[in-house]
C-alpha cells in the first residue's frame, strides 16, 4: 500500500510504526473471510482491510477522528485473526492500538460513553473497587429486564453468586516447589481475574509447585495494563506495564527468573508486547524488552516442562476454546490441548474455533449486541461437541461464553491441577 506521509509526520514513533505496517498490505482481501465482524455484519469497513483504509486517511490527513472512523474502529475486536490469516505479516495490531490512541487524544464521545468507558478503566484494574462494583450488580441483576444496552450486559455478566471473596494466594509471597525444585517463577496475579475466579490463581499455584517450580508473586505487580491499553488509553496502561516490569526486574535480580507466568491469554499477549509499548522509553525499553522475553502462557511454560502423570479419573469429554489472544495473539494453538490430551481428558476443538466469542476485553460491554451474536455463534459450536466440561485459558472468553451456556465451564489449568492431584473443579460438581 502506497502512503503519503510527511517526513515531519514520520518524526513521531508511532506513526512511523504505523507507516511500515500500511506499506505492508496488498489489498489482497484474505482477512475478511476470517474477520468476525466482516461475517457478520458484511461491510468492508468492518473488515481488516476496510478499517486499515480508514486508519491509513485519518493519519495520512493528521486529522482527528471523526465518527464514521470510530464507529468502524470500536467494532473491531482485536481477535487478531486478522494477522493469522494476513499472508503479507501485516501487524494489525500495533495498528488498531495507535489508531485508538489517536481517537482517544482527538475524538470527543458523548458524555455517557465518555463516563462508562472512564468508570470501566477506573474500575476493571483495581480488585478491591471491582469488588464492590460487582456486588452493586449482583444486587441489581434481579433487575436486569428493566435495562437495555450496556447497562444490561453490565448486569448480565456479574457472577450470578456474587462477588467472590479475596483469595490468601494473591498477597505477594513465594510458594514453595514440592521436592527438587526446577524452575523459579513470577506469577501475574492479575485485577478482574483474582475478583471473578480465584480459584485459577489457586489452581496455577498448586499445579506448578506440585511439578518442582517455585512461584513468586511479587511486590508491585497487578494489573497489565491490556484493558486500558485498548481503549486507548495509553497513560494508565504504560504505568501498569512499568509497575511490573519494576517489580519482576527486582525480583529477577534478587534471583533469577525462568520464566514469567500469564495465566490470563489476554493479559499475556500484552506482557509479551512490552518491549514495543515501551520501546521509546529510555529508562525502561530494555527492561521491558526482557520482561517480554521471560513471560509465558502457563500452557506455553507447562508444555516445555512437561506434565506429570494423571492420578485422577478424567474420562471426561472437554471442548477446548482456544482464546483469540492465545491463538492469534501468541500464536499457541496446540499446547493447552496437548496437555489436557496427556492428562486423560478427550478434547474436542469446535468448528469455527478462529473466531472470537465476543468477549475482548471491554469489548461485550461496550458492543453488547455483535458481542452477543457471536457468544450465541460460538456457544452453539461448543455445544454441537457435546462436552462434559468446556475449558478454556483466557479469563474473559470464561465468563462471555458461561453466561450463554449451562455446560460448565473453567480455565485449562483447574482441569490440570486435578487430573495431577489436586481438587476437582467446583464447577463439576
Amino acid at each position: 500500500m502506497q502512503t503519503r506521509f510527511t517526513e515531519a509526520q514520520l518524526a513521531d514513533p508511532d506513526t512511523r510504526s504505523s507507516e511500515k505496517i500500511l506499506r505492508t498490505c496488498v489489498h489482497c482481501g484474505f482477512c475478511t473471510a476470517t474477520c468476525p465482524t466482516y461475517v457478520l455484519l458484511g461491510d468492508e469497513l468492518d473488515s481488516p482491510r476496510g478499517r486499515i483504509y480508514l486508519i491509513k486517511n485519518m493519519l495520512e490527513e493528521n486529522r482527528p477522528a471523526d465518527a464514521k472512523t470510530v464507529k468502524h474502529i470500536d467494532r473491531c475486536l482485536s481477535c487478531l485473526s486478522c494477522m493469522t490469516t494476513c499472508p503479507s505479516g501485516v501487524h494489525y495490531m500495533h495498528l488498531v492500538d495507535h489508531a485508538r490512541k489517536h481517537i482517544e487524544a482527538t475524538y470527543e464521545r458523548p458524555p455517557f460513553e465518555r463516563y462508562l468507558r472512564s468508570v470501566l478503566a477506573t474500575v476493571l484494574p483495581r480488585p478491591g473497587l471491582f469488588r464492590i462494583a460487582l456486588l452493586k450488580a449482583w444486587l441489581a441483576r434481579p433487575l436486569k429486564g428493566l435495562f437495555r444496552g450496556r447497562l444490561r450486559a453490565m448486569l448480565e455478566l456479574a457472577p450470578k453468586g456474587g462477588p467472590r471473596p479475596p483469595s490468601p494466594v494473591d498477597k505477594p509471597q513465594t510458594f514453595a516447589a514440592e521436592g527438587t525444585r526446577r524452575a523459579r517463577v513470577a506469577l501475574l496475579s492479575g485485577c478482574a481475574q483474582q475478583v471473578l475466579a480465584p480459584e485459577i490463581n489457586e489452581a496455577t499455584i498448586r499445579l506448578l509447585t506440585r511439578h518442582g517450580v517455585e512461584v513468586v508473586v511479587a511486590w508491585g505487580a497487578g494489573c497489565c495494563g491490556a484493558l486500558t491499553h485498548h481503549m486507548g488509553k495509553e497513560a494508565p496502561a504504560l504505568a501498569s506495564a512499568r509497575a511490573n516490569i519494576d517489580a519482576w526486574t527486582a525480583e529477577h535480580a534478587r534471583e533469577p527468573l525462568d520464566a514469567i507466568i500469564i495465566n490470563a491469554s489476554g493479559c499475556g499477549t500484552t506482557v509479551k508486547d512490552y518491549g514495543f509499548m515501551l520501546r521509546e522509553d529510555a529508562a525502561y525499553a530494555e527492561k521491558a524488552a526482557a520482561i517480554a522475553a521471560l513471560t509465558r502462557d502457563v500452557s506455553e511454560f507447562l508444555h516445555t516442562l512437561g506434565l506429570q502423570p494423571a492420578v485422577a479419573d478424567t474420562d471426561l469429554v472437554v471442548a477446548y476454546h482456544n482464546a483469540c489472544s492465545m491463538q492469534h495473539g501468541q500464536q499457541l494453538r496446540t499446547e493447552a490441548k496437548s496437555l489436557l490430551a496427556q492428562a486423560g481428558f478427550t478434547v474436542k476443538e469446535p468448528a469455527e474455533s478462529h473466531i472470537c466469542c465476543g468477549s475482548a476485553g471491554v469489548y461485550n460491554i461496550m458492543q453488547p449486541e455483535i458481542a452477543g451474536q457471536l457468544r450465541t455463534r460460538k456457544v452453539k459450536q461448543l455445544e454441537r461437541t457435546r462436552p462434559r466440561v468446556i475449558a478454556t485459558g483466557n479469563i474473559g472468553c470464561l465468563t462471555q461464553i458461561g453466561a450463554g451456556t449451562d455446560i460448565p465451564i473453567c480455565h485449562t489449568v483447574e482441569l490440570l491441577d486435578w487430573a495431577t492431584g489436586g481438587p476437582k473443579p467446583a464447577v463439576l460438581g
